[in-house]
């Protein structure tokens, strides 16, 4: 394994995080009057930077390693969760952004509010607020555990927590004095570092593996490593489950998530939100390319020695933990520089994912729950829940590093798979919003007592569908496509049983 860092490497270390708390400083100068410039900051920002936002949001340290993963191990059938996120976007472009922008909207669950009432949307608002905890607590411990691996070549309690205090610190640098706009435009800066990190690593791993184009193609195609569809039953990300369970949870991440759709309610008007989103996923899928590409370099540069000139057994372990090829890849071959670079494009990468949901969470929590509540007990001014936010924002803060450290003790004291169930816990909460937006957008049946079945109805679903619960029961392992699917199916029919509304 490769020393600790190098001088040339905590120099880039360095320069990026100056870079971060100069652009923090200055794109926290803007002057904030109500939570409106707070959370979709007064509806004024570019629809390029909100596309680069979206973009920055969808990717996370796990991506950044789990794509290349995916084509070392099998091929480029990956890929098509994103053309599933193409068919989605369309979607949430065409029939929810006009909805969200008919009402003024600051959160997705309004839209809730005027179907069904107040409380559906603070149910619907609470089920996005508990599903995130679990879930982007999960992706700040992988993107800890990531940086802790390479920074300190160890995973202790102590360097896991620093790292995941740099990654939180680095988000709060933004959101808290900001808001959405500082988080947007910071957001631009994460995902060009993380981008140009991927293209260096891409190029020096072709200039590594000493053959020509045409060779690599051939190896490639011949190991059947260049496959981009699946057309079996398998689930997987094959066609049939990327047109159903892959496409509804696509739906809900672009359109039921506030963590991904307040970007969108930040542009000027609905044709801008529009635009955002569809330029958005044009921008998403070259980058995923971009790592699937990584990950097929890493396959011939491990299983074929002949043409990277290494004979080496490789075993994707570190200090007992499963790492990823790319991981292993970063601890083991990087040269001196590089290392420094990948480090930060993971940095990068955590950073957007972990920035906007501090942003996200809090302004569901401010407006959807907190705001009506105050209002109703006392005439306060707006600057009070713009302190309310910043509030918030500190309290999901510690509660998000919390749940990362859980994340690293369960993981080792247990034999539960919480790191699968806490990053698919926000799908199992999508389940339950779609069939409630279903009912609500395509249908005029459901009522606010159908609305807290229904979500608990599609939760519920996907938790027994998972393999360690009735799977171990009767002995089935159904893909969670699949899962996703059913579990919207039945919140669907859950909202089926509200009478018509007239």
């Amino acid at each position: 394994m490769n020393s600790a860092f190098s001088t040339l490497d905590w120099s880039i270390f360095g320069a990026y995080f100056l870079v971060l708390i100069m652009t923090s400083v200055i794109l926290s100068q803007g002057k904030i009057k109500s939570t409106r410039d707070y959370f979709v900051a007064g509806n004024t920002v570019p629809m390029f930077a909100v596309a680069m936002s979206v973009l920055a949001t969808s990717q996370s340290a796990a991506t950044f390693l789990g794509g290349p993963e995916y084509s070392y191990g099998k091929n480029l059938t990956f890929i098509g969760f994103y053309l599933s996120a193409f068919l989605a976007v369309i979607f949430v472009s065409k029939v929810l952004i006009p909805r969200f922008y008919a009402i003024n909207a600051v959160t997705v669950y309004e839209l809730l509010e005027k179907r069904y009432g107040a409380s559906a949307k603070k149910q619907a608002g609470m089920m996005f607020l508990i599903g995130r905890l679990f879930a982007s607590g999960a992706r700040l411990y992988i993107g800890a555990l990531a940086i802790s691996m390479i920074l300190f070549l160890d995973i202790t309690p102590t360097h896991v927590a620093i790292s995941i205090a740099i990654l939180m610190l680095g988000a709060l640098a933004y959101v808290y004095f900001g808001g959405v706009k500082s988080v947007i435009f910071s957001d631009i800066i994460q995902a060009i570092t993380y981008i140009g990190a991927g293209i260096a690593v891409l190029v020096y791993l072709y200039l590594t593996i000493d053959t020509d184009f045409g060779t690599i193609v051939s190896t490639l195609q011949t190991d059947n490593k260049l496959k981009l569809l699946d057309w079996s039953m398998s689930g997987g990300f094959s066609v049939w489950a990327l047109l159903g369970g892959w496409l509804l949870l696509n739906i809900a991440a672009y359109g039921l998530d506030q963590d991904m759709t307040q970007r969108a309610l930040t542009c000027k008007s609905v044709k801008e939100a529009q635009r955002s989103l569809m330029a958005s996923i044009y921008m998403t899928i070259p980058v995923a390319i971009l790592f699937l590409f990584i990950g097929l370099l890493l396959y011939l540069f491990y299983q074929h020695p002949e043409l990277s000139g290494l004979s080496t057994e490789v075993v994707q372990k570190f200090e007992g933990e499963k790492i990823t090829i790319f991981m292993y890849y970063i601890l083991h071959e990087m040269p001196e520089g590089m290392r420094g670079l990948v480090t930060v494009g993971a940095v990068a990468a955590a950073l957007s994912s972990s920035n906007s949901v501090l942003g996200a969470m809090s302004s569901v929590a401010i407006e959807d729950l907190y705001k009506p509540w105050k209002l109703k007990r006392s005439n306060v001014d707006e600057m009070h829940f713009v302190k309310a936010s910043r509030t918030a924002v500190l309290l999901f803060a510690i509660a998000l590093s919390a749940m990362a450290m859980v994340s690293y003790y369960w993981q080792r004291y247990t034999e539960l798979p919480l790191l699968s169930f806490a990053l698919g816990v926000m799908a199992f909460a999508y389940t339950g919003l779609l069939g409630v937006y279903g009912a609500a957008i395509f249908t005029n049946r459901g009522t606010a007592t159908t609305v807290p079945l229904s979500l608990i109805g599609g939760f519920t679903t996907v938790l027994l569908l998972q393999p360690y619960v009735l799977g171990s029961v009767f002995d089935f392992k159904l893909g969670f496509a699949w899962q996703i699917l059913i579990g919207t199916i039945v919140a669907f029919m859950i909202m089926m049983l509200g009478k018509s509304k007239t």
